[in-house]
């Protein structure tokens, strides 16, 4: 295992140990690791700016469960791993596919990743990814109407909903907020999620994208559970009590390089 891939595991037991007990200290987290409370401190830095974990004063505990962080921020914390993913999923769309895709900043990559696919027809919710789809000509876009959320292109609302109940998708691409250690999928905006649970409804496959960082994270609303999906893509190792989940359901998880 590479050092990288060892941070990302130990970071992903702060999360786990952090969700279970709500806070815990520097001390202790460096004590449990055998590590150092610099290289802790170095850990909680990085989980609290991906929105992971939140750090007070000589400690960690749980993130908002109400608030998600900053459009502009999400675009490009973790960039690389969503590029990663992004590349993973378009391998598994084929070309002449029909798709749904939401909104959040690694389906936005997922976009650009499809780009040089033959003849997709794309329903979204998602402004940005319907710009990013109409650079190909060759694709068929459908924009559901409702509501546009200033800050980040998304568009929500009951017409949202039913656009989506109009249409029966090969392929649902969705993204996540927060992945609870039980399974539960979470996100912040109750409207977002009935846009979400729409495409989970009407899509024959859904490929869900969440990279690392949204295993153990806390948000509000209930989408539903990962054994609804038929893949996952992410860039690490799924915590155990999820990976355990998704073999016994016999889900594909696909984790890119």
């Amino acid at each position: 295992m590479s050092e990288t891939q060892g941070n990302e595991q130990r970071r992903l037991r702060i999360v786990e140990m952090v969700s279970r007990q709500g806070f815990l200290t520097m001390e202790a987290l460096a004590h449990h690791f055998g590590v150092t409370v610099q290289t802790i401190r170095r850990d909680v830095n990085t989980l609290a700016t991906e929105g992971r974990l939140s750090r007070y004063r000589g400690g960690a505990g749980l993130a908002s469960s109400i608030e998600n962080m900053e459009y502009h921020r999400r675009q490009v914390v973790n960039l690389a791993a969503k590029q990663g993913i992004a590349h993973e999923v378009a391998s598994d769309v084929p070309d002449h596919s029909s798709l749904f895709i939401n909104i959040g900043t690694t389906t936005e990559q997922a976009a650009r990743a499809l780009l040089a696919h033959r003849d997709l027809q794309v329903i979204t919710n998602n402004l940005n990814v319907a710009r990013i789809l109409s650079e190909n000509p060759n694709f068929s876009i459908v924009m559901a109407g409702g509501k546009v959320r200033n800050r980040d292109g998304a568009v929500t609302g009951q017409p949202t909903v039913r656009t989506f109940e109009q249409y029966r998708a090969d392929i649902g691409i969705i993204g996540i907020s927060g992945i609870d250690l039980d399974g539960g999928l979470f996100d912040f905006d109750l409207d977002e999620v009935l846009c979400a649970q729409a495409i989970i409804r009407n899509s024959r496959r859904v490929f869900l994208l969440a990279d690392g960082s949204k295993f153990g994270r806390p948000a509000l609303v209930k989408v539903g559970n990962i054994t609804e999906i038929s893949a996952l893509y992410t860039d690490a190792p799924p915590p155990e009590p999820i990976g355990a989940m998704l073999e016994q359901a016999g889900i594909v998880v696909r984790i890119s390089a």
